[in-house]
C-alpha cells in the first residue's frame, strides 16, 4: 500500500483508477458547486485553541450515535452507485465499517442489495430510504430492512425533486456505463476496476431490479427512477413512514431551524443536518454554518447529527465541539474505496481517527464527550445576518 498520510493523498490515487463518470458523480455538485465547495471551506474558517500542560494519557474517542456504541463519532454516509466505484463497493465498505466500530449506511440506490451487506456482515447497518411514488415498493423495501437486521432507517428528505448536477448529465452517468466512444476510452484506462468489475455480478441497482415492479432490467430501471422520487414527501408522510418502520428514525437533509423543530415533533431519534452534499440546492449555507442555529432550535429533545464536507479529523472535532453528536463522511470513505478497496476504507477510517485522536489532546482533551465551544475559535459572523 501507498504511504496514505491524509484523506487527499486517497482521493488522487481514486482519481486515477476510477473511470470518469463516477468520479465526477462523487466529486461535485449541482449547478455552480458553491455549495459543495463551502461545506468544506467553511470548517477551515473554525480554528482550533491548543492547550498545554495537560494530562494527555488514556484518551478515548468512543461514543454512541441513537444509543449504538462508535469507536468515534463518525458513520459511512449513505452513497449510491458505491458499487459502481470499485466492485461490490457496498459490501466492502460495510465490512471495513462493521471492523473498525462505526455505522455503515447502506443507500436505496446501492449497486448491492440489502440481502447482499446482511449475508456479508455479521453486526446490523443502517438503510437509508428515498421515499417513491410507488408506496407498495416502499413497504416492501421497509420489510426486507427489517428482516435483515437493520438497526436504523435514514430518511432521506431534500431528494423530493433531482438537482441538475452538469457532470453527470456531461458524462451520461448510468450504471453500468452505457459504452459511448468517450466511456470506452476512459475505461480502457481503468484496467484495474474493469477486471474487478467483470468479477462480479453486481452491476446494476441491486435494491431496485428485481423489486420494483416492471423493472428487470437496465433498460427498465432508467426509467422508472426518473419517475419514482415522491414530490408529494410531506411531514404527514413522515409519520406515517415512522409508524409503519417502527424502530430507530434518522431524518436527513435538515438545514433550517423550522424543519429541525418539525423533525423533533414527529418523533426522530436523530436529524442529520445536511445539504446533500452539495448536490441539491446549490447557493443553499453549509452544513457547518447552519449546525448552531439548528442545536439552538430543537436543544436536547433530538439528537443532532452532521453531514457534509468532513475531510479530517478536526473536522469532526470541530463539528462535535460545535454540539454535534455524531458525523458522517461520504466522500471521504469513496475516495478509499475506489483507490484501494476496503483497505482503503479502512485507511480513510483510520486516518479521520489519528488526526480527531491527536488534534484532540493537542487542545486539552483526553475524552471526545469533553469536546466544546471552548476548544474553537469562531469567527464572530461566521453564521452570518441574513435578511
Amino acid at each position: 500500500m501507498p504511504v496514505i498520510t491524509c484523506i487527499e493523498d486517497l482521493r488522487q490515487i481514486y482519481q486515477r483508477r476510477a473511470p470518469r463518470m463516477f468520479y465526477d458523480y462523487a466529486e461535485s455538485g449541482s449547478w455552480t458547486e458553491q455549495t459543495f465547495r463551502e461545506n468544506t471551506t467553511d470548517f477551515a474558517k473554525i480554528r482550533l485553541r491548543q492547550r498545554v500542560a495537560v494530562d494527555m494519557l488514556n484518551r478515548s474517542t468512543r461514543s454512541t450515535m441513537i444509543g449504538e456504541e462508535v469507536a468515534m463519532p463518525v458513520a459511512l454516509a449513505p452513497v449510491g452507485l458505491t458499487g459502481m466505484q470499485h466492485a461490490d463497493g457496498e459490501i466492502l465498505a460495510a465490512r471495513a465499517a462493521e471492523a473498525f466500530g462505526v455505522p455503515f449506511t447502506l443507500s436505496t440506490m446501492s449497486i448491492c442489495s440489502i440481502e447482499d451487506v446482511a449475508a456479508h456482515t455479521t453486526k446490523p447497518f443502517w438503510f437509508q430510504l428515498y421515499v417513491m411514488k410507488d408506496q407498495d415498493f416502499v413497504s416492501r423495501t421497509l420489510a426486507r430492512a427489517k428482516a435483515a437486521g437493520v438497526s436504523a432507517l435514514v430518511l432521506t428528505l431534500d431528494l423530493q425533486i433531482l438537482g441538475q448536477r452538469h457532470r453527470d448529465l456531461k458524462n451520461g452517468l448510468s450504471a453500468p456505463p452505457k459504452l459511448t466512444l468517450p466511456t470506452m476510452m476512459n475505461l480502457a484506462t481503468k484496467w484495474r476496476w474493469g477486471m474487478g468489475m467483470l468479477g462480479t455480478k453486481r452491476r446494476f441497482f441491486g435494491n431496485i431490479v428485481g423489486h420494483a415492479k416492471g423493472v428487470a432490467d437496465a433498460s427498465s430501471l432508467s426509467s422508472w427512477t426518473a419517475e419514482q422520487f415522491d414530490p408529494q414527501l410531506d411531514w404527514s408522510k413522515v409519520a406515517r413512514l415512522k409508524e409503519e418502520w417502527g424502530g430507530k428514525l434518522i431524518l436527513k437533509g435538515i438545514l433550517d431551524a423550522e424543519d429541525a423543530r418539525m423533525a423533533a415533533e414527529v418523533g426522530a431519534d436523530a436529524i442529520i443536518v445536511s445539504n446533500h452534499g452539495g448536490r441539491q440546492l446549490d447557493g443553499a449555507l453549509s452544513s457547518i454554518r447552519v449546525l448552531p442555529s439548528i442545536l439552538d432550535a430543537v436543544g436536547d429533545r433530538v439528537e443532532v447529527h452532521l453531514d457534509g464536507g468532513i475531510r479530517s479529523g478536526q473536522d469532526v472535532l470541530k463539528a462535535v465541539a460545535m454540539g454535534a453528536r455524531g458525523t458522517y463522511i461520504g466522500r471521504a470513505f469513496v475516495y478509499g474505496l475506489g483507490a484501494l478497496g476496503q483497505a482503503g476504507v479502512t485507511r480513510a477510517l483510520e486516518v479521520i481517527h489519528r488526526e480527531l485522536d491527536i488534534s484532540m489532546a493537542l487542545c486539552g482533551e483526553r475524552d471526545v464527550h469533553d469536546l466544546g465551544r471552548h476548544n474553537l475559535l469562531v469567527p464572530k459572523d461566521f453564521e452570518g445576518e441574513w435578511h
